[in-house]
Protein backbone atom coordinates (compact mmCIF):
# COMPACT_ATOMS: atom_id res chain seq x y z
CA UNK A 1 0.00 0.00 0.00
CA UNK A 2 1.07 3.58 -0.53
CA UNK A 3 0.50 6.59 1.70
CA UNK A 4 1.07 10.32 1.45
CA UNK A 5 0.89 12.38 4.63
CA UNK A 6 0.92 16.17 4.86
CA UNK A 7 3.06 17.06 7.83
CA UNK A 8 3.80 20.14 9.91
CA UNK A 9 7.13 21.78 10.80
CA UNK A 10 8.97 20.58 7.67
CA UNK A 11 11.54 23.26 6.93
CA UNK A 12 14.47 22.01 4.92
CA UNK A 13 16.64 19.21 3.65
CA UNK A 14 17.85 18.47 7.18
CA UNK A 15 14.28 17.69 8.22
CA UNK A 16 13.78 15.58 5.10
CA UNK A 17 17.01 13.66 5.76
CA UNK A 18 15.98 12.81 9.32
CA UNK A 19 12.48 11.74 8.26
CA UNK A 20 13.79 9.61 5.39
CA UNK A 21 16.42 7.94 7.56
CA UNK A 22 14.14 7.19 10.51
CA UNK A 23 11.16 5.97 8.48
CA UNK A 24 13.40 3.75 6.35
CA UNK A 25 14.53 2.00 9.55
CA UNK A 26 10.98 0.79 10.24
CA UNK A 27 10.08 -2.74 9.21
CA UNK A 28 7.62 -2.94 6.32
CA UNK A 29 8.29 0.67 5.18
CA UNK A 30 9.99 1.42 1.86
CA UNK A 31 10.27 4.04 -0.89
CA UNK A 32 10.26 6.98 1.54
CA UNK A 33 10.18 10.35 -0.23
CA UNK A 34 9.88 13.75 1.44
CA UNK A 35 8.63 16.74 -0.55
CA UNK A 36 9.56 20.05 1.06
CA UNK A 37 7.49 22.02 -1.46
CA UNK A 38 4.17 20.54 -0.37
CA UNK A 39 5.18 19.49 3.18
CA UNK A 40 4.51 15.82 2.61
CA UNK A 41 6.05 12.42 3.06
CA UNK A 42 5.18 9.48 0.82
CA UNK A 43 6.04 5.85 1.42
CA UNK A 44 5.00 2.27 0.81
CA UNK A 45 3.97 -0.01 3.64
CA UNK A 46 2.69 -3.54 4.06
CA UNK A 47 0.47 -3.55 7.18
CA UNK A 48 -2.11 -1.14 8.59
CA UNK A 49 -0.28 -1.18 11.93
CA UNK A 50 2.78 0.11 10.09
CA UNK A 51 0.90 3.25 9.02
CA UNK A 52 0.12 3.99 12.67
CA UNK A 53 3.76 3.37 13.61
CA UNK A 54 4.87 5.87 10.94
CA UNK A 55 2.46 8.51 12.25
CA UNK A 56 3.66 7.98 15.82
CA UNK A 57 7.31 8.21 14.78
CA UNK A 58 6.65 11.42 12.85
CA UNK A 59 5.10 12.98 15.97
CA UNK A 60 8.05 11.79 18.07
CA UNK A 61 10.42 13.45 15.59
CA UNK A 62 8.38 16.69 15.63
CA UNK A 63 6.44 16.35 12.37
CA UNK A 64 2.76 15.66 13.14
CA UNK A 65 0.19 15.36 10.38
CA UNK A 66 -1.59 18.53 9.30
CA UNK A 67 -4.62 18.89 11.56
CA UNK A 68 -3.00 17.14 14.53
CA UNK A 69 -1.87 18.93 17.67
CA UNK A 70 1.34 20.90 17.13
CA UNK A 71 2.44 22.05 20.57
CA UNK A 72 5.52 24.14 21.22
CA UNK A 73 7.34 21.03 22.45
CA UNK A 74 6.58 19.29 19.15
CA UNK A 75 7.94 22.26 17.22
CA UNK A 76 11.08 22.16 19.37
CA UNK A 77 11.53 18.46 18.56
CA UNK A 78 11.42 19.30 14.85
CA UNK A 79 14.26 21.80 15.28
CA UNK A 80 16.39 19.11 16.95
CA UNK A 81 15.50 16.59 14.22
CA UNK A 82 16.37 19.19 11.59
CA UNK A 83 19.77 19.87 13.17
CA UNK A 84 20.55 16.15 13.36
CA UNK A 85 19.51 15.72 9.74
CA UNK A 86 21.82 18.52 8.65
CA UNK A 87 24.77 17.05 10.53
CA UNK A 88 24.17 13.58 9.06
CA UNK A 89 23.73 14.69 5.45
Amino acid sequence: MNARLEIQNLKCGGCANTITTKLSELAFVSDVMVDNDDNSVSFSYEKEATLNAVKLLLVKLGYPEVGDKNALTTKAKSFVSCAIGRMNS
